[in-house]
């Protein structure tokens, strides 16, 4: 196999021109001349034979390939500070970047607030979150775009350790001046005479929901139906209708929506890490995924 020799300036000039979208910007950011950035991109582009960017006078919009290549270019450079610095040294520093993929109903009100507490504590670590349907969010674990992703069982595939942390019930968000806000459980067969919404059939807890209720014998029907948790919710509280949703994405704080607990059946979904099978995770990934741990640990 041929090698291929590009240096570090050009791996650094590549994420720089990537990150801004401007050939301009990313050269003041690494104080470097505009012509002298464009050379280092053409003898990149040269060494791997094959465009990173399409240029146009007003943008630069990285190219299919040039998408790959900026991340294994920045775990390239990650791992090359690691190396750099040395393990203890990068426990004191604390610096880096983390990529987390996590489903969207978890990442609405759980993983914000993990997030904040955790660049608080570590604020030179740079954090990217991929808010993904369950099935995107284990193949960017196994590609090795995301580091470790947030997620529930049901949905696994070859080559993803699943850690599961969490059991999360499946509650009834009801407007607080609703008659049914006052119950602390419903069966679902009295639900027959509401208004029932839900997320779509391609969602992963949509899939699990319909599983559950069909092997119980219990067929609802539902008058509206949305892409992701947030337009439920926002149904629901301008008063469209009821809906069934992971107890996580509903806070007990809620201004105007409670979750009532659903019997019979009783539905739950696991929430967990995923990683990939294999391989280590760079440092400050791993710090963030021991943090994530806890936090989901805590709310058992």
């Amino acid at each position: 196999m041929a090698r291929i020799n590009f240096d570090l300036q050009q791996l650094q000039a590549f994420v720089a021109v990537a990150e801004r979208g401007s050939f301009r910007a990313a050269a003041d950011h690494i104080v470097l001349s505009a012509p002298a950035l464009s050379r280092r991109i053409d003898k990149l582009e040269t060494i791997l034979g094959a465009r990173l960017f399409n240029r146009t006078t007003r943008e630069v919009e990285l190219t299919p390939l040039g998408r790959v290549f900026l991340e294994r270019a920045r775990a390239a450079l990650d791992d090359l500070e690691s190396a750099m610095l040395g393990i203890s040294d990068i426990a004191a520093s604390r610096s880096g970047r983390v990529t987390v993929a996590c489903v969207p109903s978890a990442a609405i009100q759980f993983l914000p607030t993990v997030v904040r507490s955790f660049s608080e504590r570590y604020p030179l670590i740079r954090i990217r979150v991929m808010d993904e349907a369950a099935s995107l969010v284990l193949s960017s674990v196994v590609s090795g775009e995301s580091d470790f992703g947030i997620t529930f069982m049901g949905s696994q595939v070859p080559g993803v350790d699943f850690d599961p942390i969490h059991t999360d019930p499946f509650v009834l968000a009801v407007p607080r001046h609703h008659a049914l806000a006052v119950r602390k459980t419903l069966a679902w067969a009295e639900l027959e005479s509401e208004t029932l919404i839900a997320v779509a059939r391609s969602s992963g807890n949509r899939q699990l929901l319909d599983d559950a209720l069909a092997k119980a014998g219990v067929n609802p029907s539902y008058r509206f139906e949305v892409s992701h948790i947030a337009t439920l919710l926002g149904m629901v509280e301008a008063g469209l209708g009821l809906a069934a949703v992971p107890r996580l994405t509903l806070p007990p704080a809620h201004a105007t929506l409670v979750g009532v607990a659903l019997r019979r059946p009783a539905v739950s979904r696991v929430l967990g890490l995923a990683t990939r099978r294999g391989a280590a995770l760079r440092a400050p990934a791993s710090m963030f995924h021991d943090y994530l741990h806890a936090a989901l640990k805590a709310r058992r």
